[in-house]
């Protein structure tokens, strides 16, 4: 269990308690083009998932509002997504990174979850706010890398499950339980995919005209041995 310091637009500070935290996987609403990145990975030694679309436990500790993580070595990186939070508020929406060892994820994607923080923007909005609008919001990531910073991540909401469904997926029912927490899915990488001395997300509603944004650091630990 852990307890997010979170700002809700429109309402003010909150605090939000995370029992469960689930990392959706494979969650594209194309499903042939679910299956053709499925083979891409097997052939880079990635095991196929169980079943499509999955959904990886974790430990709920490993979320985090700070403005850096620390992580062992070079070989993570993250990827952009749009972050449910069930609570007795209601559900809610925030950005976040789904930050995972690259070496580690070829022997285990489970393993390589669990190894990386898991950086969530403090700012969140009422889902009820989006429904209406929802495949209207749009995604970006920018890396930073050597120095430079560049588009990493684009793209619109739709390319995932509605987060309705993505739900009835996952529960059986229309609703996530009270205290559970969901990543649910990526936008394609923009050239290589591989480490970033810093990452920068945004989940814009051009309705509306706002965004939440959240950008974050990595400090690289040693690796001894």
């Amino acid at each position: 269990m852990t307890t997010l310091h979170l700002n809700l637009i429109g309402h003010g500070p909150i605090d939000v308690t995370v029992d469960h935290l689930v990392i959706a996987g494979w969650t594209g609403r194309d499903a042939e083009a679910v299956e053709h990145h499925i083979a891409e990975l097997e052939a880079i030694g990635v095991a196929r998932p169980a079943r499509v679309p999955c959904f990886y436990r974790v430990s709920a500790s490993l979320l985090t509002t700070d403005a850096s993580v620390e992580i062992p070595g070079a070989d993570s990186s993250g990827e952009a997504e749009f972050v449910l939070y069930s609570t007795p508020m209601g559900l809610l929406v925030g950005i976040g990174s789904d930050h995972t060892d690259r070496k580690v994820e070829a022997y285990g994607v489970t393993v390589s979850k669990q190894m990386c923080a898991k950086p969530v923007s403090r700012d969140v909005w009422r889902f009820e706010a989006l429904a209406d609008h929802w495949d209207s919001l749009q995604m970006k990531t920018w890396r930073t890398r050597d120095g430079q910073t560049a588009l990493y991540q684009e793209g619109g909401v739709t390319r995932m499950l509605d987060p309705r469904d993505l739900i009835r997926r996952y529960t059986g029912s229309d609703t996530l339980p009270v205290g559970t927490a969901m990543f649910c899915g990526t936008q394609p990488i923009i050239g290589e995919l591989g480490f970033g001395e810093a990452f920068d997300m945004a989940l814009i509603d051009p309705v509306s005209g706002t965004e939440l944004r959240h950008r974050y650091a990595v400090d690289t630990l040693p690796v001894e041995g």
